[in-house]
Parts: C-alpha cells; structure tokens; sequence
C-alpha cells in the first residue's frame, strides 16, 4: 500500500502544508486563513457541554484505538481520507508523531479526534460522533492534554462554525507561520 513517507509529511507541516486526498490525487494545502483553537482562557465550553461533561458520558483514553478512530473519520459520504492517507497516518502514529483522542463507553468506541503533534504544536486532522457530544469531549479532554504538555498550538487547518462554539479563531498565513515558528523553534535550533 502507497504512503507519504513520514518525513515528508513533518516537513510539511513544519512549512504549514498539509495533504488531503480528493479522487485519487493527494492535494497539499496551505490556507490563507488558518483556524486555531485557543490553549487559554478563551478556550470555550459551551454550557450545555459543560452540562454533559459533569455526567461524564464517556471512558476518554488517548492513543489506544488510532486505527479505529482514523477509520471513524473516514465513514462519512465525502472524505479526504483516502487508502493513502489512511496508511501515512498510521505510519505517524508508529513513529509517535500521530495521536487520538477517543472517547469510550459500554457499547464501545463514541466518536474521537486525532492530529499530529510536532514539538508544541498539535495538527487537529479530523473527528468524528456516534452519539452526542462524544467528538466534542474528545476536543476538551485534547485541550486538557496539550495544556498539560505545554502545547502552544492548535491547527485546525479550516475553520468551521462548530469550532468556533469553543473559541476557534481564524489567523492570516503569515500569523500562523509565527505562531507556528514558536511552538517548533526548539526542533529547528537543536
């Protein structure tokens, strides 16, 4: 099965491109507007999640069903997540580069999220639901996360109306290549 070597991809996102794959063909994009989901205290939970929340409708884990959420992403009627990216991904997450977010509970796995992480940034790729609300715990419980590893940066890539519910903003290009330049300096000065 066809792959993007993992270097290419880290370099990639370290130039703020990132692959999608559309009929076949893998495409690279770079927008000129980039979404972010804020790692502060404009990080946004929206009241009734913070009503589910209390409930703790779902087990989160991280990293133990990559597959299996990669695969969730993918089962819609239009995906970019084609064989290829599909196997460059799971090629990430064996170097260590690739993580999920997955949100559990009896009748198995509800939905998650995963995205690369490089340095102190993190790449949002995709998420996906079964049942309410399971993708949008994923993002708390990943918000959590990076903050806990002092993550500096959240890529979204795309802005969505949904993202911005929790805070989610849009920067130029020229913004996000700083902002992204501080969260990888460590990796390009050592």
């Amino acid at each position: 099965m066809e792959r993007i070597p993992a270097h290419i991809l880290i370099g990639a996102y370290l130039e703020g491109v990132f692959p999608m794959a559309e009929d076949g063909e893998i495409y690279w994009f770079q927008p000129k507007e980039r979404g972010i989901i804020p790692l502060d205290d404009r990080f946004h939970i929206p009241h009734g999640l913070k009503r589910a929340l209390r409930k703790r409708p779902f087990e989160v884990r991280f990293d133990t069903a990559f597959e299996e959420v990669l695969d969730g992403c993918a089962d819609r009627e239009e995906t970019w997540i084609d064989s290829v990216i599909r196997e460059s991904y799971l090629g990430l997450y064996d170097e260590g580069f690739g993580h999920s977010v997955e949100c559990w509970d009896d009748e198995g796995l509800q939905g998650g999220l995963y995205g690369v992480r490089i340095g102190r940034a993190f790449f949002g790729e995709s998420m996906f639901s079964r049942k309410t609300d399971a993708s949008k715990v994923a993002l708390v419980a990943l918000v959590e996360w990076l903050r806990d590893e002092g993550v500096v940066l959240l890529d979204t890539q795309w802005m969505t109306d949904h993202l911005r519910r929790f805070g989610g903003y849009e920067v130029t290009a020229d913004d996000y290549r700083e902002l992204l330049r501080d969260a990888v300096e460590d990796l390009l000065s050592g």
